[in-house]
């Protein structure tokens, strides 16, 4: 196991946890991950295992369809850090790009099809 620590391009968001080495990455089809392009963890992690550090009015969440996946962004910056998954409803995948001493242009990746995705 190894710790992570990342954040949001302005630090207003902290966030950190422990995984296995990270050797791979998701990219996700529908129509939110497509426009917004980030390199997701292909691991989730519940609330005990993920510490996000920010203020209250900092973290800005978008849902759309059934509201059921939470989308969370720096309110200052703009940078997607995290998001709560549809198919584990609380549960997080983390952008890779935010986190310190991961070069996500060196890793792999597979596809999720979350464009068709059953709810």
């Amino acid at each position: 196991m190894r710790e992570y620590k990342g954040s949001c391009h302005c630090g207003a968001i902290k966030f950190q946890f422990q995984a296995a080495v990270i050797e791979i990455g998701l990219r996700c089809n529908c129509s939110i991950c497509q426009r917004k392009g980030a390199l997701m963890s292909s691991f989730t992690l519940s609330p005990i295992e993920l510490t996000i550090t920010a203020a209250a009015d900092v973290i800005s969440t978008y849902e759309f369809g059934s509201c059921i996946a939470r989308h969370h962004f720096c309110s200052k910056c703009g940078i997607y850090p995290f998001h709560q998954t549809m198919r584990k409803p609380g549960h997080y995948r983390v952008n890779l790009g935010c986190l310190e001493d991961i070069d996500t242009s060196l890793l792999p990746f597979e596809i999720f099809n979350g464009a068709n995705i059953d709810i």
